[in-house]
């Protein structure tokens, strides 16, 4: 399954820049002045999981075959985009599309980059641009309610339903609190999520900071982690500059250019990690002669749906499914040994699966 992460902020906070680092292509633009990505570009990064490598080499694979993750770049925006300025409501528009939004935030001085509102604040960088997208969710929400209004009326139990979740967002934004705030009944979040809302989504705040804060942050990135945590959000301090030049090293390279910088790792890992705890994401795998592969899903799903990933056809005829824990499998050599250890297990359709499962599913066609 596939899970987006949309990176939003200003103009010339550094969305561009990550986002090339991130894919490792130069297919998003990162030129010094606004609406220099007048597309949103869609790019997939391969989810660094060590363990897999570890599989692999135990099962003899052919080949290897991440997870993946994909981020969308959306345009800057400014303030004003919900009334239509800037590129306006065509990129808030791609943000619906996401599972999460990545909140880019200048935590950087340079005089040669120019800032929009002509200071460094990632604070105040971060109100303008959710604010624009509470503004666009109450313009939604408004224009949906008088239709679903005249449903209501006619005793339509599903738009009575629909108006009362309307309203309680409407409520929520007019007092100036994003969507995600709001206080949904567990019956009623599958329709809650449906309503689309932009500030409903969970967030996640990125300060890109300088080169010499890449190791420790600073202020402006201190800052944006202590909103992080009022938020109930998570927080990642990274120097775009200097993942954008770790992805065009080799392994040899990028390992001891992290060294010098006092590094242990790129910050796209730690990007991710924050990606999958923001998500409630984890990682189960199959593995065998002709590959090892990662699967993502979200924590607590049983076993059928985490076979779905892999086909619909799994789920629906789904029988059993063969289960060794990771630590199993490395420490008995694989399948066969964990298997005549006694490691290899036999779960059925309520079985919850753990993180670091390897996973063999049994179905009827």
């Amino acid at each position: 399954m596939g899970f987006k992460c949309g990176i939003v902020g200003l103009p010339n906070v550094g969305k561009s820049t990550l986002f090339n680092a991130l894919t490792q292509t130069a297919a998003a633009q990162a030129a010094n002045y606004p609406f220099c990505t007048i597309e949103p570009n869609v790019g997939d990064v391969a989810v660094p999981e060590p363990r897999l490598e570890k599989l692999a080499a135990i099962a003899g694979s052919k080949q290897v075959i991440p997870a993946r993750m994909s981020f969308v770049d959306i345009a800057g925006l400014v303030k004003g985009a919900s009334q239509g300025e800037g590129l306006g409501n065509q990129f808030l528009a791609n943000i619906r599309e996401v599972d999460a939004v990545v909140y880019v935030l200048r935590a950087f001085e340079d005089d040669d980059v120019t800032h929009v509102a002509g200071k460094v604040d990632p604070l105040a960088d971060f109100e303008v641009v959710e604010t624009e997208l509470m503004l666009a969710d109450m313009e939604s929400l408004e224009k949906r309610r008088t239709n679903v209004e005249k449903k209501a009326k006619t005793g339509d139990k599903e738009a009575k339903a629909q108006i009362v979740l309307i309203d309680l967002a409407l409520e929520q934004l007019r007092d100036g609190r994003p969507a995600r705030f709001a206080e949904v009944p567990a019956d009623q979040r599958r329709e809650w999520r449906m309503l689309q809302l932009l500030t409903a989504k969970p967030v996640m705040f990125i300060a890109n900071v300088d080169e010499d804060s890449a190791a420790d942050g600073n202020a402006h990135s201190a800052a944006v982690a202590e909103r992080a945590a009022e938020e109930g959000a998570v927080s990642v301090a990274i120097s775009a500059k200097i993942e954008a030049e770790l992805a065009l090293l080799d392994a040899d390279e990028r390992a001891e250019y992290l060294e010098t910088l006092g590094l242990e790792e790129p910050g796209l890992n730690r990007l991710i990690r924050a990606g999958y705890t923001l998500l409630d994401l984890q990682t189960y795998f199959t593995a065998g002669p002709k590959e090892a592969r990662a699967w993502t899903i979200r924590r607590g799903w049983t076993a059928p749906r985490a076979a779905g990933v892999i086909h619909g056809d799994f789920e629906k005829g789904f029988i059993r499914a063969e289960t060794i824990a990771f630590d199993d499998y490395v420490a008995n050599n694989g399948e066969a040994g964990a298997r005549e250890a006694g490691k290899l297990r036999q779960e059925g359709k309520e079985y919850v699966v753990q993180d670091g499962d390897v996973m063999n599913f049994k179905f009827n066609v």
